[in-house]
């Protein structure tokens, strides 16, 4: 008898769009591999329904805040429920940009200086010489981000809105120019990377990630051998340092300009990446000659509890 995937989307965080694509798309992919699959839109009553749903894995497409940072993880290990990607603890940290950096760079990975603040006094003055990027330390999908330029007299005064939704404590972190580039790590194998090119030419935000048109992903990126083995080497030793599982996807930025400084650093790793028809990481199973519903198969097929 087929396993029964309940693939687990939208939830309720600012990232609920995205993982409801996700999560349709994955659940279409599953049905396509022979599995019985149920949708189930997260809400806050979801140990209840997965308590009575009783399926065999829980496809975890979860974005942002309660499904990827281990809230969701520590549901599915107390209901005996086997599940996809990282688990409670590597889950926690990795959606915590500045504590899994500090993880990251006890490994030897190269990170970018930052530092943590409260929103309020980042805004009255910099906190560093420009540019520099001000981050919200626990959201995804660039929700948030601020770049401030070289030449910018203030900060980002949108710190100081009472309607500003992402939390109190910032991370502002030195700005590294050149190329945008990522790389997926599945068990403990490194896909090739991507480049990311916008259509607008700016950085790779919201509009860029998730628009059919704003980005084009160069698959392999034009990179010398060196360079090239040495991310892919980066992403898989992140993944481990972090002690994720199955599927994760570790952004890097390296600056190659003429007279830039010669940079490589890795700003972060998702745990739970996006699996969106303009998404990375199945560009990047397809380039290795694995199609979509392989890809969610061999996701399923991993799962476990203790992750």
């Amino acid at each position: 008898m087929a396993k029964h995937v309940a693939v687990l989307m939208g939830g309720w965080s600012t990232e609920r769009p995205v993982s409801l694509n996700s999560g349709i798309g994955c659940a279409d992919a599953l049905e396509t591999a022979g599995y019985k699959v149920t949708r189930v839109d997260v809400q806050r009553d979801i140990a209840s329904v997965l308590a009575e749903l009783k399926p065999d894995v829980a496809f975890n497409a979860l974005h942002g805040p309660f499904g990827e940072d281990g809230c969701m993880q520590g549901v599915l290990e107390i209901l005996g429920i086997p599940y996809t990607h990282s688990g409670v603890l590597a889950s926690a940290l990795a959606m915590n940009k500045a504590r899994a950096k500090d993880v990251m760079k006890a490994a030897g990975i190269p990170v970018a200086e930052s530092v943590l603040m409260h929103r309020l006094d980042v805004a009255r003055a910099h906190p560093m010489e420009p540019p520099y990027v001000v981050k919200p330390v626990a959201e995804g999908s660039s929700f948030g981000v601020l770049i401030v330029r070289e030449d910018a007299a203030y900060p980002p005064q949108q710190l100081f809105a009472d309607d500003w939704g992402f939390g109190d404590i910032v991370m502002v972190e030195r700005y590294v120019g050149g190329r945008e580039l990522t790389c997926g790590v599945k068990g403990d194998e490194a896909f090739d990377i991507i480049e990311l090119e916008t259509a607008d030419g700016g950085w790779y935000d919201y509009d860029s990630k998730y628009s059919a048109d704003g980005a084009r992903h160069i698959i392999p990126a034009p990179l010398s051998p060196n360079i090239y083995q040495s991310i892919r080497n980066l992403a898989v030793r992140a993944h481990q340092a972090l002690g994720c599982r199955g599927i994760s996807r570790a952004d890097f930025r390296y600056d190659d300009r003429p007279g830039g400084t010669g940079q490589l650093v890795c700003l972060e790793v998702n745990t739970q990446p996006g699996m969106t028809e303009t998404s990375l990481v199945p560009d990047m199973a397809r380039h290795a000659g694995m199609d979509f519903p392989a890809l969610v198969s061999w996701m399923v097929e991993d799962a476990s509890c203790g992750r």
